[in-house]
């Protein structure tokens, strides 16, 4: 009686157990480099999704932003991802020029969260103050086919120029571009990323530096998504005037496979958070719930749309 009986409560722990470890979600979250602004969300995303989703697990991963993160949600190695608008637009036509060797089919959109601020700065000391001003000249245009890279060539491109124009094309992150740029062995670099990046801020305060401008024609001939905007003045230590851009909207991107409660708690726990997101980079305080659905460029995922549907934006 007594061997039945302990039987009995063994199994039973056996499947508490093993209910308990189907109920531990891992959520890994794909960011970009250190330096750049999607870390530090990624980093308040993992705090607040570890404490506010029951059994979740969490990761962040450090990675080459944008094309990186598409390919690996693809793959199955990411639960979300941040990600250029424009990266997400031509992943999901399968652009291999961009980098990506077939549609990534399995994307599925979270949320629109912030704009992108194309954004660059050169040395006061190369004379660059506008884009004409790059021929001749050595520039850092972001890791190779991140989402950095593909808006440098689509704005040179938009201003009648390429990568054959410049003395010499430099393919770096964030930090490592800065560094190159202390040293004096570099002009200039363009980065794409939320106001008030850090790599610019320490850049902005080791050298003499020049914000140039991407003039709003440039905007117009690139179109969607694609948009007008102005880094305010003040942004960076000795930038003291308004410097007009283009900017391209972020958005957080799952994929087919996460389950719909999953992706249902990643969405409302986003929106209900912002605060958290706000304290970790300032970047976010333009994501708005309003906004979340604007110029998605591949399929909601259903557990997305369930919480959309229950804020009455569906």
């Amino acid at each position: 009686m007594k061997r039945a009986a302990f039987a009995a409560i063994a199994s039973t722990s056996i499947m508490f157990s093993a209910a308990l470890a189907g109920a531990s979600e891992f959520i890994n979250i794909l960011t970009g480099g250190t330096s750049g602004v999607y870390y530090p969300l990624g980093v308040a995303l993992s705090k607040i999704y570890g404490e506010k989703i029951e059994g979740a697990r969490t990761q962040v991963q450090a990675t080459k932003a944008s094309v990186e993160n598409l390919n690996l949600l693809q793959q199955g190695r990411g639960e979300i991802a941040f990600a250029l608008g424009d990266s997400v637009k031509l992943a999901w036509e399968g652009n291999a020029d961009a980098g990506f060797k077939a549609p990534l089919d399995k994307l599925r959109g979270i949320a629109a969260i912030y704009p992108n601020y194309i954004q660059i700065m050169s040395s006061k000391e190369s004379g660059i103050k506008t884009i004409a001003d790059f021929k001749g000249k050595s520039l850092s245009v972001g890791a190779p086919k991140s989402g950095t890279e593909l808006n440098a060539r689509a704005i040179l491109a938009a201003a009648g120029m390429s990568y054959d124009d410049l003395a010499k094309t430099e393919y770096l992150p964030f930090a490592e571009s800065v560094e190159l740029m202390k040293n004096r062995q570099l002009d200039a670099t363009l980065q794409s990323a939320g106001l008030g990046v850090s790599s610019f801020k320490d850049l902005a305060t080791s050298v003499d530096v020049q914000m140039v401008a991407v003039p709003e024609e440039i905007a117009g001939k690139l179109g969607a998504p694609y948009i007008a905007a102005t880094v305010p003045a003040g942004t960076y230590q000795g930038q003291d005037a308004d410097v007009p851009t283009v900017a391209v909207v972020n958005f957080l991107v799952t994929h087919s496979d996460v389950s719909d409660e999953t992706a249902y708690q990643m969405t409302k726990q986003l929106f209900e958070n912002l605060p958290e997101m706000e304290a970790a980079h300032k970047a976010a305080a333009q994501i708005k719930l309003e906004n979340a659905l604007k110029g998605m460029p591949v399929p909601l995922h259903p557990g997305a749309e369930r919480y959309y549907k229950e804020k009455g934006l569906l």
